[in-house]
């Protein structure tokens, strides 16, 4: 049995879909406060694999016996990529579309609690919806049913093939979606209420939710930690594809790349991608891996979507940490210190007086050396620039937005992915704490962090001033103050870069 923070179960608990009934298991003694059960790996579609492997997601059979749900399902991801300090394991398989549902109300049809959907993140490559992190028990205990979405990865999800659905892994999270609309109900939750959330790739990924037209029925509220929009350009799609095409020895044809071993695929994926020392093109233009504008689900670039009033019915809730890529550069300083800062900033494009503008406007940063300011470049640029465009893209609609500023790291700032153990209430996690936020993570910070996204959950509202109405102010977590404080121009650092 898969470990989810539990020890052994106390009882097995049952649920029906449309599909047949699954067996989960409970945390805790049933009926007692805290206690909720957990049912793991349940599939929402088939297994993308041989001629479905380019596929829309295809519906599931039915089955007839009860069907156990007590372990994680198959990731998407395999191996282990390296790339996030959150524990996100590997699980072999091939049936990888699935879901993990989190209940205190498992099989109450009448309880009608809202619904936390949860997409994971890993720069749509990479990532795993079995983290256990992202155990919904502290969601749980605060009343809130908890879905985490496994979904198609890399070329295979995100890739142009000629001749199949653009946006296969964007059909995964709408496939998923769908699911909960139909099946939230068994386990105690209400379809009329649900939030979706995710961190990185998986922040992106609620924004270009939001921002479709086809996928607004499936939820109600959207909170994006350090989300940025991918939106790949159709001949950006298309090069990469004659890239990894190339890297196989093969046509670009859906035939010959599924005739293709995952393993080969994986492999001429991560030779076309490779950033070198090109960071500037990649501020510019990504990996060219990730929902990609096609005319359908993704008819234009996001932001243009959220200006022109799609989504805007949804409260949003948007933020990223101080220093997201900084902890990439911390071992660089003593190189970096001897390299003109204005050489550093101009081989990321950043010149002239926009350049002075933006060091005069992070002087506190610049004081901390040169690491940190390339650091705090790259962060801004990826993440924080895309924030506040999103939040002025959405003129009148209710959205909110925070600065994420916790420094307890190994790495001394703010860095990617320390939100995320702090917004899931789970710094008791026997895994991977202490890598990220620390020894000793303050309690009070994860329980404002967390209480602000049941809020938001329950009641589709945030509690600091909304950028709808005072543009520029947004709360600021975990910062010099003792308590979460609101920031009047809480992204003042970026505006030399808008």
């Amino acid at each position: 049995m898969t470990d989810t923070q539990t020890t052994t179960p106390t009882a097995y608990a049952e649920a029906v879909t449309t599909k047949g009934a699954v067996r989960g298991f409970w945390r805790g003694e049933p009926g007692t406060a805290g206690a909720s059960a957990a049912f793991l790996g349940i599939p929402f579609a088939k297994a993308p694999v041989g001629a479905l492997r380019f596929a829309e997601p295809q519906p599931m059979d039915r089955w007839d016996d009860v069907r156990d749900a007590l372990d994680f399902g198959a990731t998407a991801q395999r191996g282990d990529p390296g790339v996030t300090l959150i524990p996100e394991p590997s699980v072999p398989g091939e049936s990888t579309l699935n879901v993990n549902v989190f209940t205190p109300a498992p099989g109450d049809e009448d309880a009608a609690l809202p619904v936390l959907v949860w997409i994971h993140g890993g720069g749509y490559f990479a990532g795993s919806p079995a983290s256990p992190w992202y155990d919904g028990k502290a969601f749980n205990r605060d009343g809130v049913v908890t879905v985490s979405i496994g979904y198609r990865l890399g070329f295979i999800g995100f890739g142009h093939v000629e001749g199949a659905p653009e946006n296969r892994g964007v059909r995964d999270w709408i496939a998923g979606l769908e699911w909960v609309q139909a099946n939230i109900r068994a386990f105690g939750g209400d379809p009329d209420r649900v939030t979706i959330a995710g961190q990185s790739a998986g922040g992106g990924a609620v924004l270009t939710l939001l921002g479709s037209e086809k996928a607004q029925h499936l939820f109600n509220g959207v909170w994006a930690l350090s989300g940025a929009t991918a939106d790949v350009a159709p001949e950006k799609a298309r090069t990469l594809t004659a890239k990894i095409a190339n890297a196989l020895g093969i046509e670009p044809t859906r035939a010959a790349f599924e005739a293709v071993s995952e393993d080969a695929l994986l492999t001429a994926q991560k030779a076309a991608t490779d950033l070198g020392a090109d960071l500037s093109g990649f501020l510019d233009e990504g990996l060219g891996l990730g929902p990609a504008i096609d005319g359908d689900l993704i008819p234009r670039p996001t932001i243009e979507s959220l200006a022109a009033g799609v989504g805007a019915d949804k409260p949003l809730v948007l933020g990223a940490t101080d220093d997201e890529f900084s902890m990439a550069l911390a071992g660089q300083a003593k190189k970096l210190r001897w390299i003109p800062l204005s050489l550093l900033l101009g081989k990321m494009g950043l010149k002239g007086s926009r350049r002075r503008a933006y060091l005069a406007a992070n002087r506190d940063v610049v004081a901390r050396g040169h690491a940190a300011v390339l650091g705090r470049y790259i962060s801004d640029r990826m993440f924080k620039t895309a924030v506040v465009r999103t939040a002025d893209a959405r003129g009148d609609a209710p959205t909110w937005v925070y600065r994420y500023s916790y420094a307890g790291s190994p790495f001394r700032s703010a860095v990617h992915c320390i939100d995320v153990p702090f917004w899931f209430d789970c710094l008791d996690s026997p895994v991977g704490i202490p890598a990220l936020a620390g020894p000793n993570p303050p309690q009070a910070l994860a329980d404002a962090t967390h209480g602000a996204a049941v809020v938001l959950i329950r009641e589709r509202r945030a509690e600091w001033p909304a950028w709808s109405e005072r543009p520029g102010t947004g709360r600021v977590f975990g910062g010099a103050a003792s308590r979460p404080d609101v920031d009047s121009d809480a992204y003042a650092g970026v505006r030399p870069l808008l």
